[in-house]
Order: C-alpha cells, then structure tokens, then sequence
C-alpha cells in the first residue's frame, strides 16, 4: 500500500499536462476517480468530473478567523489506540493521508496545512459531513413547527409508501434509526453503496445496468428488515429521505436553505456546491463541496451555539437539541469499536465523554470535531485510502484529544 509521500498526487503526476497522458487520466467512467491513489487527485478536483449546483455565498463580509499559527503543536505526542508507541502530531496527519487541516481555539486559526493537491482556495469533497449540515437543517425545521418528528415520512413523500421507509417516522429516519436492508461497506462492489451510488452517477454504471437512474428512483427500491427504531444502524439513504422531506417542506433546493440559512449568513468565504444527479436532485448524504476554512467556520458557530460573529445565526435550542446527541443503548451494538459509548442524533455524531465532543464524519477522513471544553475546533480534509473511518481514528481520535489537553493545560 501507498503511503502519503509515495501517493502524493503531484509527484505522481494525475491529470497533468495539456493533455494529460492516458495513463494518467483520472475520470467517472472507469471509476478510477473513486479508486486510491487516484482519490488524492480527485477528492480535491470533484467538480472537474461531477455535476454539482452551487451554494452562492452571497455578498455579505466574510466572518474573518484571527491567524496566530503556533509552532508547538507538531511536536505533541499521543499513544494511538491499540498501540502503546507513540506518535506525534504530525506524524498523525501523514499517517492518515490529510489533504488539509485547520485548528481553531476560541475562533483563532492557531493551525493550518495543506499537502497533495488541495490548496487554501479549493474545494475538497466532504463525503458524509454533509449529513451533519442535512441534520442541523431538520433539527432548526423541528423547532420551527414545521416538521413533526413522530410523523411517518410518507407524509411528506407518499413516493415511498411501498418501500421500506413506509413505516418509518422522521425522528427514526434523523437519528438513523429506521431497520432498512442496506449494505454500506465501500469495499465491496456488491453491496448496497454501490447500487446507491451508481443510481446518483457517483459509481459508473454499465450500459445494461437496469437499475435506477437517480437518486429517488433508488430510495424506492429500499426494503424494510426489522423493526424500525430499535437500534442505530448507519445507513445513507436516511439522509437522502430526509433532504427530499427538507425539500418538500420548504419548496427550497438544499443549496438554496444551506446558502440562506448557513453560508451566507455566517460569512463564508467561498461559495460551496453540492452534488447532483442525472434529474438535479441534490445528493444529501455526501455531496458537499467546500473550502477548509469553511467548514471551521461552521464547526466554530456550532461549538458557540449558533453564534458567530455577534450574530445568532442558528437559534441555540436547536444547537442544544443536537449537542445533546442520540441514544446511547441504541448505538452500543453498532459495531463501532473506536467509538465507546458514542452516539448519533441529527446526523451528527457525540461522544458523551467530559469534554462533550461532537463531530461530523465522512469517509475517507473527513471531519469537523469539536470540543467545547477545550475550546477547540479541527476540520479536517482527507484521502486515506480506506473508506471506513474505522481505519483512520486510532491515529486522530487521540491525537485531537493529546491537542485538547495540551490548549487546556496552558488556558
């Protein structure tokens, strides 16, 4: 296997020259932009190969993040899980294929790197991230009395009335919760994720391949197995129910509620876009598109209660609602061994630990973590070439934690 120096996306030289030589070509068809080491290439340059619409940061100022870079932090040492070797920071950060990295303490940029082929200004995929954004959204819609929490989502989207989702409630289906046939492991060309993917024209599909053609077309085709609510169970599609309820509710795109109710108002920097499929419908449960600095603004306003700025941007019961995270005994048999006594609730994910983390993760490593207690917020931009986050938090869970105590010990 590669590791971060050898599949560095320059030296290896992907997409390079007028034209690029063949060998070298990165593209949907043959599905090498979604192959390691090609994802180092492509991750940063997702909307030279997809379709996406854009989340228009309008005209407002942009919040700005104080710079105060530190030169003590890569030296921090931490034992990652299962290994009693140390590790430093930024051993940390190849380790785990990092694209880009930024630290915020008390809204201050005391951290920031870029390696591979992501710049400050570009783009990167957020991968599931973007479920935490779908999830913020439900979450404000609840406490506006617009959306009903107990109510079956066919409510809403009477489409799904025979699929598995028929007797699903909205608070099952934002807490991931509902007890679908899916199979989410990348790793396997036959499971689940990939039928999902390739309907959204995320994957390549074949020119016989009969199955469906968008997003929503798939979402019908998902079975019920099991009793809904009883446990936690990762599944993607329940964010893409839930953006076609915030759709249906509002009569808004999600880059149209994201830019109106996030982006500009908390003073983004760059617009972002969103992923779309063959019909425009808009990929909730991973097609974000942002620029780093972006996405720890964001943490940031989340970590303040909604403030940012001055500003109340987002009403703090709603940031309450969500910091408060999901049910614990319904998470326990997830098979999430890096993460005990976790939750998840709203689409985020919560640790329920003394410094009350909460975070957003998308495979491949991206994440925006916070810890309040610390003071801290890391977004963080990746390629590792594991999907399953299982693979990548041995080497960041605590190395966030080592950086926390370190910003605290000197507070």
């Amino acid at each position: 296997m590669h590791d971060a120096q050898s599949s560095d996306p320059i030296k290896m030289g992907w997409m390079q020259g007028f034209p690029p030589a063949e060998s070298q070509r990165v593209m949907v068809r043959d599905a090498s932009a979604y192959r390691f080491p090609q994802i180092r290439w492509s991750f940063s340059h997702y909307q030279e190969l997809y379709p996406t619409r854009p989340i228009d940061r309008g005209s407002s100022p942009t919040q700005q993040l104080s710079l105060n870079l530190r030169d003590d932090l890569d030296a921090i040492c931490f034992k990652p899980i299962g290994d009693n070797e140390p590790m430093r920071w930024d051993q940390s950060l190849e380790k785990n294929f990092t694209d880009g990295i930024v630290v915020l303490h008390r809204g201050v940029r005391i951290y920031e790197r870029y390696f591979g082929a992501l710049s400050e200004r570009q783009h990167h995929l957020c991968a599931s991230v973007t479920k935490s954004f779908v999830g913020t959204l439900a979450a404000w819609l609840i406490h506006d009395g617009r959306l009903d929490p107990k109510e079956p989502v066919i409510r809403w989207i009477p489409e799904l009335s025979a699929s598995g989702f028929a007797q699903a409630t909205l608070e099952q289906v934002v807490h991931m919760t509902t007890a679908i046939r899916y199979d989410e492991t990348y790793a396997n060309p036959e499971a689940d994720i990939w039928k999902h993917l390739k309907a959204g024209g995320v994957f390549p599909r074949l020119a016989n391949d009969q199955g469906p053609n968008c997003f929503t077309d798939y979402l019908q085709t998902v079975v019920q197995s099991g009793v809904h609510g009883q446990q936690f169970a990762y599944r993607t599609p329940n964010t893409d129910v839930l953006g076609w309820v915030l759709k249906r509710v509002s009569n808004q795109s999600l880059s149209e509620m994201i830019a109106e109710r996030i982006w500009q108002p908390m003073g983004a920097e760059r617009d972002a876009a969103i992923q779309i499929d063959s019909i425009g419908f808009e990929f909730a449960g991973g097609g974000l598109l942002a620029v780093l600095r972006d996405l720890a603004r964001f943490g940031e306003m989340m970590r303040l209660d909604g403030q940012l700025g001055g500003r109340q941007i987002i009403p703090k019961a709603v940031i309450r609602a969500i910091r408060k995270g999901g049910e614990q005994a319904k998470f326990a048999n997830a098979g999430y061994t890096t993460l005990p006594g976790w939750s998840y609730g709203f689409m985020w994910w919560h640790a329920h630990d003394e410094h009350e983390v909460f975070t957003a993760r998308g495979v491949h490593g991206q994440t925006i973590y916070i810890d309040p207690k610390a003071e801290m917020v890391i977004a963080r931009f990746a390629s590792h070439p594991i999907a399953a986050n299982a693979h990548i938090d041995p080497h960041s869970l605590p190395a966030y934690r080592a950086l926390a105590e370190h910003l605290l010990r000197e507070s």
